[in-house]
């Protein structure tokens, strides 16, 4: 009988101690906001705690990087104490909240490194400000539609905006920048291609984007695809408003960003009915070349040493080399990750801690450039495409690009089009712009999604208005 007495104690006490721990938990709830000092650039991060039974389910967003919805393994309180553990990051949360339970004062700690953090509890859901971007009613008709690309079998899905009035009008192609990108090529809560395509249909250009193909609502598959599989996407979206009659067959041209200044050029080199293409960023040199310059330039930005950049350098250029010259990837991989592990118990920087970190990072790193897409990238030479480009042709580049470094590029373009023979051709160097035609400080992309101004309102003014001169 005392026995049955005392399990009986027992199971209440621990109930009571779970409902405690659910009740404290309950304190989590909701979406709490920090920032992170790392190399004197600061990144936003969300943690998001919902209760679960009596577990407590934890994601991390980090909106200046893009990211979403990253699942964590957990997240407790005990006392006012608050621990969150996210060991697929190797990151660790301890901080203590205080009285009122809007404030947690404590500390990140990442890969060895510790961070102070202070996290704020969000009465509301947390978003990016973007004040550019455009809001209905629209004074222009905006179509959603499908198109077909005849070569590769598939179909794209895109928008096509068409001004006010009888036409036939002016038009062009947006074609977006390198990864998986939606018609807005939407990242870090900016619709860069929703604002272009607005500003110019306000200003009689009608304007077709399209989601990447095996993205979103476009058919295809984009893990396989190469910039010349794009091409082809690009080109029949060309070839598709060549077919409308609202659209002038004489004046349709194509816009690309990043990568897509590459795409441009191709089509317009094998394609004699290309009104005119639009570089916004585009490169002027290999990809390889482009890789390198880009890693010294942003590691530089973010107080790295020169020797530390320099090593970084030599790896990367020995990791080009072996994707150029082995074509097996399980060779390749093999190969790249013997110079990765070597490059790394070089660094007499590094503390064991780091060291076991960075090597486990390897595979995934390896994983991201031993890729059909990436060879082809680093291995093709716009010059190539642009020195047979004799349409008109804007390129644009921000001063502060660190991703297409304008020094890098734009002079190589503007010999390429001359050895065309090109007479129509315009190059500027726009001050104060980084990668994504921002007005910035550093032009690192650290800042893309912290900076408010979606694209550069000179810009937009000066594409609008040299589309318009260029088609009269």
């Amino acid at each position: 009988m005392k026995a049955k007495i005392l399990t009986l104690v027992v199971m209440v006490l621990f109930l009571g101690h779970a409902r405690a721990q659910v009740d404290n938990n309950k304190r989590l709830e909701g979406s709490w906001l920090g920032t992170l000092s790392v190399n004197s650039i600061n990144l936003r991060v969300i943690f998001k705690f919902k209760l679960s039974g009596d577990t407590v389910k934890v994601t991390l967003d980090s909106p200046d990087q893009g990211a979403k919805n990253i699942p964590l393994k957990g997240g407790w309180m005990k006392g006012d104490s608050v621990f969150i553990d996210a060991p697929a990051l190797r990151g660790f949360y301890h901080g203590v909240m205080l009285p009122g339970d809007s404030l947690v004062n404590g500390n990140w700690t990442q890969g060895g490194a510790s961070m102070s953090l202070t996290l704020h509890h969000l009465k509301m859901e947390f978003k990016m400000n973007r004040p550019q971007e455009p809001k209905g009613p629209f004074p222009y008709v905006s179509e959603d539609l499908t198109f077909l690309n005849a070569k590769a079998n598939i179909e794209l899905a895109g928008t096509l905006t068409l001004p006010q009035g009888k036409g036939p009008f002016p038009a062009v192609v947006m074609v977006t920048g390198s990864g998986r990108q939606n018609r807005d090529e939407e990242l870090m809560g900016h619709k860069p291609f929703l604002l272009i395509a607005d500003y110019l249909t306000r200003h009689g250009i009608a304007v077709l984007r399209y989601d990447d193909r095996g993205s979103f609502r476009s058919q295809g598959n984009f893990a396989e695809s190469t910039t010349f599989d794009f091409a082809d996407d690009a080109e029949a979206a060309f070839n598709y408003l060549r077919q409308r009659k609202e659209i002038n067959p004489k004046e349709i041209g194509i816009i690309g960003h990043s990568e897509g200044g590459l795409i441009a050029p191709i089509v317009a080199s094998r394609n004699p009915q290309v009104a005119f293409i639009v570089m916004l960023a585009g490169p002027g040199v290999p990809g390889s070349d482009i890789i390198l310059e880009q890693i010294r330039l942003i590691d530089q930005a973010a107080g790295m040493s020169k020797e530390k950049i320099d090593n970084a350098l030599k790896a990367e250029e020995k990791l080009f080399r072996i994707l150029k010259q082995q074509p097996d990837q399980e060779r390749a991989a093999e190969m790249m990750t013997g110079v990765l592990d070597k490059n790394i118990e070089e660094d007499k920087d590094a503390t064991p801690e780091e060291k076991v970190q960075a090597k486990s990072s390897i595979p995934m790193e390896i994983k991201q450039i031993n890729t059909v897409w990436f060879r082809t990238f680093i291995d093709t030479d716009p010059r190539d495409y642009l020195s047979k480009v004799k349409c008109p042709v804007l390129a644009l580049n921000g001063a502060k690009d660190l991703q297409v470094p304008p020094d890098l590029d734009l002079a190589e373009i503007e010999k390429a089009l001359k050895k065309a023979g090109n007479k129509h051709s315009e190059v500027k160097k726009m001050p104060d712009l980084n990668h994504l035609f921002q007005h910035c400080t550093t032009g690192s992309p650290m800042e893309y999604g912290q900076i408010e101004e979606t694209f550069s309102p000179e810009a937009l003014g000066i594409i609008a208005d040299w589309i318009l001169k260029t088609v009269k």
